[in-house]
């Protein structure tokens, strides 16, 4: 049985899954295909709807055939809310996912950090790699109930107005699905958002961006969170940054750019305020994204709106591959106009290189030394290499490949490894998230 963190991933045997969550709670589920968004009402399983081709809901069990899903579903969103309407999550013991295989044996077990103003989290997926099937944990809060999962996840939204026992009022209310598909006016405030923005980007020959839903979903979680506290901020009350929300949310990123602003009434106002400004109006129009998310919620006390806009391109082997090669060209350019003969990358220091990247983001750490007291040497080694000499240099929060290696060439000990005569060989590492959003590692190598 393992015990899963936030943003940890499980591979799944084959069958059917059930998941529970004991205590005073309600299971509600989502299935979507590789958008983010539901193709239909019947994609949303919760207790007003507890079944869908390969979900049936029964009290506060969910169970899941992957292979009996729908036609194209490649996700399934396990979601918890409170039984009793409205109330804080806060004010609840801590929800615990259990996740039992077909023969009985209990797979895995995640508990979240423990929710404050939230009435509904994200839990978690289960969710199609390839052929395959895993488990991913997520614990992503969201302040506003299951209407606003609902919307962001492409499902219109009628709200209950009216109370009866058991029933809450306005956004507590159970969600009455009413419409089908993606639907990117779901939220009245943000109408026109992408037009607007595709506009803009159109005007410099960048191509259009698609709204994501775990863009969305990670965007509406962070505005919510600015919202409750009345400030703008890139880290909530639960010590979430706005990149950690995005790969909590099950978004893998290559490249990513966030908008956090409060003010602006509706989207018009919003994307004039953020093409405004010369840095910000490249991340509006930067043609390395192509997927976005965006959201606002008011703040209950004073009425302004917080937005957040989440702008990336996603993760791809293919993706990660160039970026490593750009690194490598742009080392090599470097060292050319010293005099230098080139690097040559090496496959063994790119995974030594790679794993470091990533365990940075996963143990949320900084450093040439990893939490278990690894330095560069013993993770080149681990990875096989031979190379009796090892550099490394480690950055994280740049955006780009000539971004990260022009602040290497201005740090005095970076640029000495650059140029070091000695090394001949090269390992590149990224990975997003994190407090910082990027984390980049080359290992150099002799």
């Amino acid at each position: 049985m393992d015990e899963l963190v936030p943003g940890g991933n499980l591979p799944l045997p084959g069958g059917a899954l059930t998941l529970g969550v004991p205590g005073p709670f309600d299971v509600s589920a989502l299935v979507t295909d590789d958008s983010g968004k539901v193709r239909g009402d019947g994609d949303f399983v919760f207790y007003n709807q507890p079944a869908a081709p390969g979900a049936r809901l029964s009290g506060q069990t969910l169970t899941v055939d992957p292979a009996a899903l729908r036609a194209g579903a490649s996700r399934v969103t396990v979601v918890v809310s409170p039984a009793e309407p409205g109330t804080p999550l806060g004010q609840l013991p801590a929800p615990t996912l259990q996740v039992t295989g077909s023969g009985g044996r209990l797979l895995a077990r995640f508990t979240p950090s423990r929710p404050q103003r939230e009435t509904v989290l994200l839990l978690a997926e289960i969710y199609r790699r390839g052929t395959a099937w895993k488990l991913r944990a997520l614990g992503q809060g969201y302040a506003d109930g299951l209407a606003g999962i609902a919307r962001d996840f492409g499902v219109e939204v009628a709200e209950d107005t009216d109370t009866g026992p058991g029933q809450g009022t306005g956004a507590a209310a159970a969600p009455r699905t009413t419409g089908a598909g993606a639907r990117a006016g779901a939220d009245p405030h943000t109408d026109g958002f992408l037009a607007l923005v595709n506009s803009a980007r159109a005007a410099v020959s960048s191509r259009p961006v698609v709204l994501d839903g775990r863009l969305t979903a990670a965007a509406r979680a962070h505005a919510a969170d600015m919202a409750a506290r009345g400030r703008l901020g890139s880290e909530g009350a639960d010590g979430l940054s706005v990149h950690q929300r995005v790969t909590a949310a099950g978004y893998a990123y290559l490249t990513v750019g966030e908008h956090l602003v409060s003010g602006p009434r509706d989207a018009a106002e919003f994307v004039e305020y953020c093409l405004s400004g010369e840095r910000t109006r490249q991340t509006v129009q930067d043609p390395a994204f192509t997927e976005a998310g965006v959201a606002c919620v008011p703040d209950n006390r004073s009425g302004t709106l917080y937005w957040t806009a989440l702008w990336a391109a996603p993760l791809t082997p293919a993706g990660l591959a160039r970026t490593a090669a750009e690194v490598l060209a742009l080392t090599n350019a470097e060292r050319a106009a010293a005099g230098l003969p080139p690097l040559a990358e090496d496959p063994l220091l790119t995974r030594a290189a790679q794993a470091h990247s990533a365990d940075m983001v996963a143990r949320a750490f900084y450093s040439h030394t990893a939490p278990d007291g690894s330095e560069p040497w013993d993770r080149a080694a681990a990875a096989g290499s031979t190379r009796r000499t090892i550099g490394e240099n480690i950055a994280c929060g740049q955006r780009s490949p000539a971004e990260v290696v022009r602040g290497w060439m201005d740090s005095p000990g970076h640029r000495a490894n650059i140029l070091k005569p000695a090394f001949t060989h090269l390992g590149v590492g990224f990975a997003g998230g994190g407090s910082a959003g990027t984390y980049w590692t080359q290992l150099f190598g002799a």
